[in-house]
């Protein structure tokens, strides 16, 4: 039997790869190689930093928390909105080593009968730290399912007296561009602040998040203390908490001020209340392919629909 190996020139010129064609794959070859990397090296960054932080032991489990599977610890560490450390969402990530969250102090002021500025150790040693598994929602349209630990902020408010004139309570972040470079950039009229109604700060669903996933709270999530409000849209839940005002006024929201059109000051999730240039109906469960149909008070209307009773939630939005 004869073997008849063909040359080069047998081959039909209908069965030749074009050039462009083969270097296009060539390069997708080469990316889709360099991005498999990327996820691996991702993934040990996230369980190494996982293990250099601190346990916080003797966490309660709260009645308070999702049985819906949680994000994984890679996304919710490098997947952020803290524009502190930069615009991008890998930002908060990759900076995050600007910010020294130690040593730390929290100043309460206001009409409260116990202002004064008190170490972080001091302030949170009153409170027993429980885990609450939170649905949480971006503006942006994309959802996760956070393991936090914290405390209710409740009890914050209680152990600091506020006098009836407080009506609200004010937060402000840290300001120091050294520790959190994205502040050199006029993005956003800095300091961060933020604002709750007495009663929706007093909300038992309301906890200021010192953890997540056990352990203390990575930088690029807000360390070393931040709120959570899982009822209202991510930007509300003010990180690296450095200040806490009991006021009578209605204090600024900085998103509130820069776009009021976009963002109002209470910022509940409301999927018939769509944001000027995308809608709120839907959204994106990071790590999910399909999109699911957004929860009014992202799934605790239970707990919170009464705080806004007979109110037009298209105009207090």
């Amino acid at each position: 039997m004869i073997i008849r190996i063909p040359k080069a020139s047998d081959v039909k010129s209908s069965e030749i790869t074009p050039e462009n064609i083969y270097k296009q794959r060539r390069l997708f070859m080469q990316a889709a190689g360099l991005g498999a990397l990327g996820l691996m090296t991702g993934d040990i960054l996230a369980k190494a930093e996982e293990r250099s932080l601190r346990p916080l032991a003797q966490l309660n489990k709260s009645p308070f928390s999702t049985d819906e599977d949680m994000t994984s610890y890679k996304d919710v560490t490098q997947y952020n909105n803290f524009y502190e450390l930069g615009t991008g969402k890998k930002d908060p990530y990759r900076f995050s080593n600007y910010l020294k969250p130690s040593p730390w102090s929290i100043t309460i002021e206001g009409e409260c009968t116990k202002p004064g500025t008190y170490n972080l150790e001091d302030f949170i040693r009153p409170y027993a730290l429980e885990e609450r598994i939170y649905r949480m929602r971006c503006v942006e349209g994309w959802s996760m399912v956070i393991p936090w630990v914290g405390f209710p902020l409740a009890s914050m408010i209680k152990q600091f007296e506020p006098t009836s004139r407080a009506k609200y309570v004010a937060f402000e972040t840290l300001y120091d561009p050294e520790m959190l470079p994205g502040q050199k950039r006029p993005v956003l009229p800095w300091p961060y602040v933020e604002g709750l109604r007495m009663d929706e700060a007093m909300n038992p669903l309301t906890i200021l998040s010192v953890g997540l996933y056990g352990k203390e709270l990575p930088n690029q999530n807000g360390a070393p203390i931040r709120l959570v409000v899982p009822w209202k849209y991510g930007f509300k839940s003010i990180k690296s908490i450095v200040k806490i005002r009991f006021v009578e006024e209605q204090p600024r929201s900085t998103w509130n001020v820069v776009t009021p059109n976009e963002y109002g000051f209470y910022s509940n999730v409301n999927p018939e209340v769509d944001h000027p240039r995308w809608s709120q109906g839907r959204e994106r469960r990071i790590g999910e392919f399909l999109k699911r149909d957004t929860l009014m008070f992202n799934g605790y209307a239970e707990e919170v629909a009464s705080l806004y009773s007979g109110m037009d939630l298209k105009k207090f939005f």
